[in-house]
């Protein structure tokens, strides 16, 4: 019987701490010291090419002249403008360590994944992308967590109430939403009146 009774008790301690690692926290990605002085944020669907060219054009100036010098921080958020946009982000959170590598490497690398007629070919060629990557995570399980989903979906639904996003990427500088053209000229002029 006290064999039976400790089985039990390890069983049950087995599925809480299963249960406690899938109710964990969701990380949010971010890049820089989280007490600079300037905070940004970026509303981004992985599917957008207007948030790749950010990522491939302004983001490495951003972080070169401030993010690296300990000025300001960016954090990215979801606002996944289709399916397969939502199940990227699912894999770019799914490691849950913060990190914006995944991310970074789904937008610079966006053309190589985001091909396809329905979103089963694009979920098709987003894992071939990773497999090529060696980037190690499990599809089946990044895309079906509820946890994750709902982050990500939170992300969206405070982007609209919040700051009125309405497309990606959106930039919001100290909690201002930034209104004009999205370059690096222009967000230097704001930042450089934030210093």
């Amino acid at each position: 019987m006290k064999k039976i009774i400790l089985l039990f008790l390890m069983l049950l301690t087995q599925v809480s701490s299963i249960n406690a690692e899938s109710d964990k926290e969701v990380k949010r990605i971010m890049i820089g010291d989280k007490n600079a002085k300037i905070s940004i944020i970026v509303y981004e669907s992985l599917t957008c090419s207007h948030c790749a060219n950010f990522h491939i054009n302004v983001l490495p100036e951003l972080k070169r002249d401030y993010i690296d010098k300990g000025i300001a921080n960016i954090e990215f958020r979801h606002f996944p403008l289709d399916v397969a946009a939502f199940n990227a982000s699912k894999i770019s959170q799914c490691k849950n360590d913060g990190s914006s590598e995944i991310l970074n490497n789904l937008y610079l690398n966006q053309s190589r994944w985001i091909k396809g007629n329905t979103v089963e070919e694009i979920n098709e060629n987003l894992k071939k992308f990773l497999e090529s990557e060696k980037i190690k995570v499990d599809f089946d399980i990044c895309t079906t967590d509820k946890n994750i989903e709902d982050f990500i979906l939170n992300d969206r639904i405070e982007g609209v109430k919040k700051f009125k996003v309405n497309a990606t990427p959106t930039v919001i500088i100290n909690e201002k939403k930034f209104e004009k053209t999205l370059n690096y000229k222009n967000l230097k002029k704001i930042l450089e009146k934030l210093i």
